[in-house]
């Protein structure tokens, strides 16, 4: 599974502004920061503002912030959201295959997709900001201490599932 440049970019947009709260980011901020295009990370930031994830000011002084929190933002979600098509292979988007009834391939890879989003529905923004990670993270992107960095859970999602501790 490979997601596409434009979630990468939603959801590293994300991690940015959420770090950078309760201050406004730029475009040009971010671009910056990560080294990526601004026209390209224009496009994702209007989605993530039609999809309410976060909230433009235009103008002079304008920029973007959360319009959720970041324990409200699902990263499984961004990626349906953001990812045009999740079909991991041509069957699954037209089903023209001469076996596809009874095609075992088929299914496990469905089983694989479907365990795939099930972990990311397991983690929040607010996970990707937590703890020493997300103070690294802001020291990386050139970012002041994040205000929103939230302790680090005491097991990652799905530990108890897994048999993890």
């Amino acid at each position: 599974m490979r997601l596409t440049r434009y979630t990468d970019y939603a959801l590293r947009t994300l991690i940015y502004v959420g770090l950078h709260e309760p201050r406004q980011s730029t475009i040009a901020e971010i671009a910056q920061a990560y080294g990526i295009s601004e026209s390209h990370l224009t496009k994702v930031v209007h989605q993530l503002g039609r999809q309410g994830l976060i909230r433009t000011i235009r103008g002079r002084g304008g920029g973007m912030r959360l319009a959720k929190s970041p324990a409200d933002i699902v990263v499984g979600a961004v990626v349906r959201q953001t990812e045009e098509d999740l079909a991991l292979v041509e069957c699954f988007a037209s089903g023209a295959c001469a076996i596809t009834a009874p095609c075992r391939l088929r299914r496990a890879l469905g089983e694989a997709l479907a365990a795939f989003l099930a972990v990311l529905d397991g983690y929040t923004l607010a996970d990707l900001l937590g703890g020493s990670d997300g103070i690294e993270i802001a020291a990386l992107l050139g970012l002041p201490f994040p205000t929103t960095a939230v302790p680090e859970r005491l097991s990652s999602p799905g530990a108890t599932s897994r048999g993890v501790s």
